[in-house]
């Protein structure tokens, strides 16, 4: 039987999540962790891990908490806005990334995203705002 996690990482096959790397490794109740690989598909010429892949991942998995939050037969989940500063980078490994809810309102959901490295040094402090929305325009 699989596990929560391996159902999840099942979902997302086929999608940009898949084609970045992005592995959920554990969730909780309001946070979720997932890692991504520094590689040819997240970098920027010259080897350095891109910005844009962060806010990516960070979507990513801010997007998930929310999802793992409502009644997705009734709910649909909509990124409204995600900002990010950059404290510093990866050229290998892997990044490893948890989000924390800091707001569950029935309307909007507001993450905390941290990126570090494999070191464990943040590289990456990201902001993620999700709005709750009916299925069918309802």
């Amino acid at each position: 039987m699989d596990t929560p996690i391996e159902l999840i990482n099942q979902y997302v096959k086929g999608t940009m999540v898949e084609n970045l790397g992005i592995q959920f490794t554990a969730i909780g109740e309001g946070w979720v962790e997932a890692t991504m690989p520094v590689d040819q598909r997240t970098s920027r010429p010259g080897g350095l891990l891109h910005g844009g892949a962060n806010l990516a991942l960070a979507e990513t998995i801010a997007g998930l908490g929310s999802m793992l939050s409502v009644d997705i037969n009734e709910f649909d989940i909509r990124g409204i806005q995600v900002s990010a500063n950059h404290t510093g980078g990866a050229f290998e490994g892997t990044v490893w990334a948890r989000a924390e809810i800091l707001h569950p309102g029935s309307q909007t959901h507001v993450w905390n995203v941290e990126i570090k490295d494999d070191a464990g040094k943040l590289i990456s402090t990201a902001r993620v705002t999700n709005m709750i929305v009916k299925r069918n325009g309802k």
